[in-house]
């Protein structure tokens, strides 16, 4: 059986992730959800989704302490940047998502649609459903 297979990170009840996990299970994509807040992943593996990204798009822009100006993402140098992520997750920008190899940050429709056009797979045979299991799957 041929699947789009999506890990979705998200953050629970963001309205904006359930429209965009609506759209995706509606072209036909299993999803695989995670916790944004609670992601599990190293620096470097966080680092991975924003690559060809400019630092500030890395950041979701609706974040309180970056809307009030706490933070200033364009003063951020690659290092500063990800230690913020990773301590304060609900700064990342979201979602990200593995399809295939490929990792994203954000939302871009047509990218998405993009990369799903490439990675239509197998189901994996696999009987997993503790954290970071299918990721590490995915990596291999």
């Amino acid at each position: 059986m041929m699947v789009k297979l999506v890990v979705f990170y998200e953050k629970p009840f963001c309205a904006a992730n359930a429209k965009q996990k609506q759209i995706l299970r509606q072209s036909g994509c299993t999803l695989i959800e995670r916790n944004l807040l609670e992601h599990g992943l190293d620096s470097d593996t966080l680092r991975s989704f924003m690559d060809g990204k400019a630092v500030p798009e890395w950041f979701n822009p609706a974040a309180p302490t970056i809307k009030n100006g706490e933070i200033t993402p364009e003063m951020l140098n690659e290092e500063e940047a990800i230690a913020l992520l990773m301590s304060n997750p609900i700064l990342i920008r979201r979602p990200l998502m593995i399809i295939g190899t490929e990792k994203l940050c954000g939302f871009d429709a047509v990218k998405v649609s993009e990369v799903l056009d490439r990675y239509v797979e197998e189901m994996p045979k696999i009987n997993c459903m503790e954290k970071g299991c299918l990721e590490k799957r995915m990596q291999n």
